[in-house]
């Protein structure tokens, strides 16, 4: 694998950053409103069942 760049490496590391927090705030909707989060899972379901290339 070749070296990353300093520049590449603040961009992963800053994209890691924003996913994790991300992650944790879908994680806090999801328990503060679990109904809503149920909603968000079947669409997301649904839209994987029905995806065509």
């Amino acid at each position: 694998m070749a070296e990353k760049s300093p520049e590449q490496l603040d961009r992963l590391r800053r994209r890691a950053a924003f996913l994790r927090e991300r992650d944790e705030a879908r994680a806090l909707r999801d328990r503060i409103a679990p109904r809503r989060a149920k909603v968000r899972q079947l669409r997301e379901a649904m839209r994987r069942a029905t995806f065509h290339h």
